[in-house]
C-alpha cells in the first residue's frame, strides 16, 4: 500500500509498511524536514526497513531539517551521541519543556505522518495529505518548537537524567514484581533511596506509573 496524491489520509500498519508507502514522499522532499519524537528510536526502525533508505537521503544540504525531541531521549548516552551526530550535520535539534502530546514528521508543509498506537501488526501510522490537517499539525509542531529548548544549551542547563547500570537493575527489579523492601535490600540501599530513584526514573522516563516506566523502558531497550 502507498500513499498517493489521490487519498488524502491513508493509515498504515507496521514500519515495514510505513517505508513502503512512504519512501516516495521522502525522496521528494525539497525545503523543509520536521519530525517530533519521543526519543531518537521513534522513527529508527522505519529508517532501517527494507526500501526506507531514502528517508537519510532525502534530507538534502538543502532542505532545513529541524528535529523535536522530549527530555526522555536524553536518558540513554547513545542516544544523546546520536543527536549531537545529527545536530553536527546542520540539523536543528531542540528539546520539549515535557513530554510531547504527538510523534509526527512533517514533510514540506504538505505531508504529516502521525504516529499512533502499537498493535499487533506494527504500530499504527496516519498519513495525511489533507491541507487543513497538516496545517494544524504543522501549527501545534511550531509552537512546541518555539518553547522548546536548544540542545546543547539544555544539556549544559537542565542536567537531564542519565539513567545508567544501577536505573537498569532497578527497573529489571520493578519488572520481576519485587517489593520495595526486598529490592532495596538486593541494590543495598535503604527503602526511602530506593523508592527516590524509582521516581526519579520515572521522571526521566515521563512515565506516570511504575507500569508505564516498564513499557517506556521496555521500548527503550533499557531492561535487555
Amino acid at each position: 500500500m502507498s500513499v498517493t496524491d489521490t487519498r488524502q489520509l491513508v493509515v498504515l500498519q507496521g514500519d515495514d509498511e510505513l517505508a513502503a508507502g512512504t519512501g516516495h514522499l521522502f525522496a521528494s522532499v525539497r525545503r523543509e524536514f520536521a519530525c517530533a519524537a519521543r526519543d531518537p528510536d521513534t522513527w529508527k526502525r522505519t529508517r532501517d526497513a527494507v526500501g526506507a533508505r531514502r528517508l537519510s537521503s532525502a534530507l538534502a544540504p538543502l532542505v532545513s531539517s529541524r528535529k523535536l525531541v522530549s527530555p526522555a531521549a536524553l536518558v540513554l548516552e547513545e542516544h544523546r551521541d546520536h543527536l549531537r551526530q545529527i545536530a553536527a550535520r546542520g540539523v536543528q535539534v531542540r528539546i520539549s519543556g515535557g513530554a510531547l502530546p504527538h510523534e509526527t514528521i512533517i514533510l514540506d508543509q504538505r505531508v504529516a505522518i502521525l504516529a499512533g498506537r502499537h498493535g499487533t501488526a506494527g504500530r499504527e501510522y496516519t498519513v495525511t495529505t489533507a491541507p487543513g490537517v497538516v496545517a494544524g499539525v504543522a501549527g501545534l509542531f511550531q509552537a512546541a518548537w518555539e518553547a522548546a529548548t536548544d540542545f546543547e544549551r539544555y544539556l549544559s542547563a537542565e542536567a537531564p537524567v542519565h539513567l545508567g547500570d544501577p536505573a537498569r537493575e532497578i527497573l529489571r527489579l520493578l519488572g520481576t514484581g519485587a517489593t520495595d523492601e526486598a529490592a532495596a535490600r538486593r541494590l543495598g540501599l535503604s527503602l526511602r533511596t530506593y523508592r527516590r530513584r524509582v521516581a526519579e526514573i520515572m521522571t526521566a522516563l515521563e512515565a506516570g506509573s511504575r507500569f508505564q516506566a516498564g513499557q517506556r523502558a521496555a521500548e527503550l531497550g533499557l531492561t535487555d
